[in-house]
């Protein structure tokens, strides 16, 4: 995937339709001759919170909203790489050795009958729906369409990226730096060690959904004491000055693919995870607020190493956990940065987003204009 200029720029619009889709968040945008034209989450038409369906009703909103014939699409883009993921996926069951043999059929029923086949549902979406299949379709590393996400819409013509999530295809968090057109990760955390797997853990430890309810945990932790941050750090987890950050696996069983914490987990905190929908106790409020002095820390590291790689002033932040707004605020009341700005779809549906404007701009080498 080079970066020269696509030669339709000439002949017509330039039309890159972004995907994101089959895990959770599906979305769909378009983006045309480089501006963003339309945008949607799958949960919007078919009404089902975090939807992780193929997002056929948001991909025909977003064809119809920018007017693209139905020969008019001129690439395709998605979100992660499909196969890469698939590799790690294995190697997590066999490091999980006989505590995931419950739920690998499962896994592996999804994998063959529909992850695998990615570009076969890409290409039959779209032609169910009326719209040729243009003859290039990219793929974008997950962390690559999160770090586009934020840089490519932002107001600066260059800026430090920071993206922090659960994880892509292996990474967990990155940085980066974005100038004129071209975006680039310089360094990245990878799998099983992840910060947003960790709040995700105490998410579930509190009794909410993962990849749904880490919002209620933020909102939770005001009304708690952060009487577990001792133990977080020295049990859980390990941060670095970097922003590394090193987990002890002991505690969760997300690698089985089962839970996300454990018996041990249960014993270092006072007792197992709350039911769902069940009366909340002071000992939720207080994981709540620890694991957020904790966040707010672990995300302040790697923006100052992010300063210190790029020497730029200016910040960008996507991924999951650049949603945490608590955390967000501990960043910039530090000072490292003059300016910081926020991709508001941080998760996976922002990433249709990301990767559209990465194809558009990085691999069909459209020049940027910020706004």
């Amino acid at each position: 995937m080079g970066t020269t200029p696509d030669p339709t720029a000439a002949n017509g619009r330039v039309a890159v339709l972004g995907i994101s889709a089959l895990y959770h968040d599906a979305a769909a945008a378009l983006v045309v001759d480089g501006e963003v034209v339309a945008a949607a989450q799958q949960e919007r038409f078919s009404r089902r919170k975090h939807a992780p369906s193929f997002p056929l009703d948001a991909i025909a909103y977003c064809l119809a909203e920018g007017g693209v014939e139905p020969d008019g699409l001129t690439a395709v883009a998605y979100y992660d790489k499909p196969l890469t993921t698939f590799v790690r996926v294995m190697k997590s069951f066999v490091a999980a050795g006989p505590r995931g043999i419950r739920t690998f059929p499962k896994a592996m029923a999804e994998w063959s009958n529909r992850k695998l086949w990615t570009s076969l549902e890409i290409e039959r979406g779209v032609r169910s729906l009326g719209w040729d299949m243009p003859k290039d379709l990219f793929y974008a590393e997950h962390h690559v369409s999160h770090a586009a996400a934020a840089f490519y819409p932002s107001p600066f013509e260059r800026a430090a990226i920071v993206t922090m999530d659960g994880v892509g295809e292996w990474a967990t968090s990155s940085i980066g730096v974005g100038r004129g057109r071209t975006v680039e990760l310089l360094r990245e955390q990878r799998f099983p060690d992840s910060l947003g797997l960790l709040y995700s853990a105490f998410t579930y430890h509190c009794g909410f959904q993962v990849n749904s309810g880490e919002y209620k945990l933020m909102g939770l932790a005001p009304y708690g004491k952060p009487t577990y941050v001792d133990r977080i750090l020295d049990e859980l987890v390990e941060l670095s000055d970097d922003g590394a950050l090193r987990m002890d696996l002991r505690y969760f069983d997300f690698l089985a693919g089962r839970r996300m914490t454990n018996a041990r987990f249960d014993q270092l905190f006072d007792g197992p995870a709350r039911a769902a929908e069940s009366p909340l106790t002071q000992r939720e409020c207080d994981l709540a607020r620890s694991i957020q002095v904790v966040t707010g820390g672990a995300v302040c590291a790697p923006g100052r190493t992010a300063r210190q790689l790029t020497g730029e002033s200016n910040l960008v932040l996507a991924g999951g956990v650049a949603l945490n707004c608590v955390a967000n605020a501990r960043l910039r009341d530090e000072g490292t940065f003059d300016n910081i700005w926020v991709q508001p779809a941080a998760g996976d549906a922002g990433s249709a987003l990301g990767c559209a404007l990465w194809a558009h701009h990085q691999v069909l080498g459209h020049e940027r204009t910020p706004q």
